[in-house]
């Protein structure tokens, strides 16, 4: 079954450019296109797409409010924001809205495809770039999204040495199929591990985990 996507981008030439990538992807399907937030919003209670591409910055409300107002109408679709920005507000406003992935807009075609079917299947995905941006700018300089509890270095402790293994290659950034090819262990396996993490340290995705891995001392901006 196709994962049916909708495309969210004030750029026209973007939008084609999109449409035409996942027009010649296996197993993706392009239902939609949105030239502003507003628009995407309306398209997504209509369409009910699986997944919507959602550019940061349009006109009339922005890609981080329409991601809030379609997480907000249902769990289906899930939102995977393209952006050019790898800074703060855009991550940070996006994620709380509920997006459920970031990419950079220079990915590659590959690259996208994946993400894509990524998001489409429940994971959470964050470009590696994006990733270490996030980190720079709010876990390393005492911001981001909450107070982190004193007992993160303990909750860490609790996790198994494969598990720890696991932690640290989600807070480079990396995807399932990335994990399981680097530990030479089946896709399947790699995301039981991410979902048994999260569950252990108290996570809500793949975001809240690379936090944790910095803050309690697992990761450092040298371990890139």
């Amino acid at each position: 079954m196709n994962v049916r996507v909708l495309l969210a981008d004030d750029d026209a030439l973007m939008r084609a450019g999109l449409a035409v990538v996942l027009g010649n992807a296996t197993g993706v399907e392009v239902v939609g296109e949105a030239p502003d937030g507003l628009r995407a919003v309306e398209l997504c209670l209509a369409l009910t797409p699986d997944v919507v591409l959602m550019d940061v910055r349009m006109p009339g409300i922005d890609g981080i409010e329409a991601t809030r107002r379609v997480v907000a109408a249902g769990p289906r679709t899930k939102v995977l924001v393209l952006t050019t920005f790898r800074y703060d507000e855009y991550v940070w406003g996006a994620l709380r809205a509920g997006a459920s992935g970031f990419l950079l807009k220079r990915a590659s075609p590959e690259r996208l495809v994946d993400a894509v079917h990524t998001v489409a299947a429940g994971d959470t995905l964050l470009d590696s770039a994006v990733t270490r941006d996030l980190v720079e700018h709010f876990v390393l300089r005492g911001g981001g999204p909450g107070t982190v509890a004193p007992e993160d270095g303990r909750r860490v402790a609790a996790l198994t040495h494969r598990e720890v293994q696991v932690l640290r290659l989600i807070a480079e950034g990396l995807s399932n199929e990335e994990i399981a090819g680097l530990l030479v262990i089946a896709e399947s396996t790699a995301k039981t591990h991410v979902k048994r993490i999260l569950a252990k340290i108290g996570a809500r995705d793949r975001a809240q985990a690379v936090v944790l891995a910095y803050r309690s001392g697992l990761m450092t901006p040298g371990d890139r």
